[in-house]
């Protein structure tokens, strides 16, 4: 039988949500948004969180593409070679979520143990992103990122920057105050969230890729939202779905974005494994990923200088099961030749920290090969493009 005490702490709970028609109306007064529906909510507890986000991911992913998705991480270095994708995946958000919205079913979900001053800011995120989605239907705006990993980030960060900058606004309008020309007070705000502690076991002990990727849509995606209100005031909220940062680069840099300062694609490296080889996957690698990987296996000082002249990034994996062996082809070009020996000079560090065990081969000004724990590698260095190909069965084969 439950107490009475059990019932009224229910009731109590519930609470929050008593001021969703001033926050949708406050936000609609923001973003000048449009509100066209009433948005329904629920309570749910950590195991039901955990449930969905298992079915989110499951249904986002296949075991086959969670199996691709960590096949890179592991072939770039991001994640440890025992790394358990899924698992710490699911982990990491279940212990993240204190509220979500549910862009399937149209609903809005509030974590019954999260604190109640996290509850009142959490609804407005959420809040803003079922007014984004009566507006500009997110579903359809994430699948438009596609197999482009780094447009999908950038697509990321709008949704979750814009959630995150209105609900500190909300908080600040409360005070007496705006986010507006206070681009130092959006930076600190930013800083704040992007760390994890000892209320958040699963992100500290995850891999720094996984933090930082994890972080950077609602931290650097705020920062982003920030400058583009300061640019076209409140006409920046709808601005950011209708033409979309096509980059994290342009999330970094929005003078970039501004500018429409295009990513390009530069070719792969030859890779012709033969009979047995399938490719696994083409995706992207841009600016965030290569200061991650510059910082992981260097320093922030080093990614800090060389990171933001990215001009843009691939990769592919092609896999021959019979032989157990995974070939990574990646190509990254610079804003110049100098640059992109800078980075040509930082992976050779990078390689060489990422494996147990290195044997250099050859080595001169535009080429560095050997034997790594995966198999053989070449990088080369050709005007301002760097390329590898990595995991190969014999000495530099089929590369040029």
């Amino acid at each position: 039988m439950v107490s009475a005490a059990a019932i009224w702490g229910q009731q109590a709970d519930r609470s929050v949500f008593d001021e969703i028609g001033r926050d949708l109306q406050e936000l609609n007064q923001i973003t000048g948004l449009k509100i066209h529906h009433k948005v329904p909510f629920d309570l749910i507890s950590k195991d039901q969180v955990n449930t969905f986000l298992k079915d989110r991911v499951e249904e986002k992913s296949s075991q086959e593409d969670l199996r691709i998705e960590e096949i890179g991480l592991k072939k770039f270095g991001f994640v440890p070679q025992d790394f358990d994708l899924k698992k710490t995946e699911v982990d990491l958000l279940t212990e993240q979520s204190a509220a979500f919205y549910d862009y399937h079913k149209k609903k809005l979900y509030i974590a019954d143990w999260a604190p109640k001053d996290m509850r009142a800011e959490a609804l407005v995120h959420e809040l803003s992103h079922a007014l984004a989605d009566q507006n500009f239907h997110l579903e359809r705006f994430i699948k438009k990122g596609g197999d482009d990993d780094d447009l999908s980030m950038a697509r990321e960060a709008v949704m979750e920057g814009q959630a995150t900058w209105l609900m500190s606004e909300a908080v600040e309008r409360r005070n007496g105050q705006t986010l507006k020309g206070s681009p130092a007070a959006v930076e600190e705000m930013s800083r704040a969230m992007d760390s994890g502690g000892k209320d958040y076991p699963v992100f500290d002990s995850t891999p720094m890729y996984l933090r930082r990727t994890l972080v950077f849509p609602y931290t650097q995606g705020m920062i982003f939202q920030n400058a583009v209100v300061e640019k076209l005031d409140q006409a920046a909220f709808a601005e950011v779905f209708r033409h979309s940062p096509v980059s994290t680069q342009q999330i970094l840099h929005p003078e970039k974005y501004f500018a429409h300062i295009m990513p390009t694609r530069p070719p792969l490296p030859h890779f012709s494994g033969g009979h047995g080889y399938k490719r696994l996957a083409w995706g992207t690698m841009g600016e965030l990923d290569h200061a991650l990987l510059i910082e992981q296996y260097m320093d922030t000082k080093h990614a800090d200088e060389v990171a933001p002249h990215w001009k843009g990034g691939v990769y592919a994996l092609e896999e021959n099961k019979a032989e157990k062996r995974v070939v990574l082809e990646y190509a990254v070009e610079w804003e110049s030749a100098d640059w992109a020996r800078r980075f040509f000079e930082a992976y050779q560090e990078v390689l060489r920290k990422k494996w147990r065990k290195m044997e250099v081969q050859s080595r001169n000004d535009s080429t560095f090969s050997g034997l790594g724990d995966d198999g053989y590698f070449v990088v080369r260095l050709n005007g301002a493009v760097v390329s590898s190909l990595e995991g190969l069965r014999d000495a530099a084969v089929n590369s040029n």
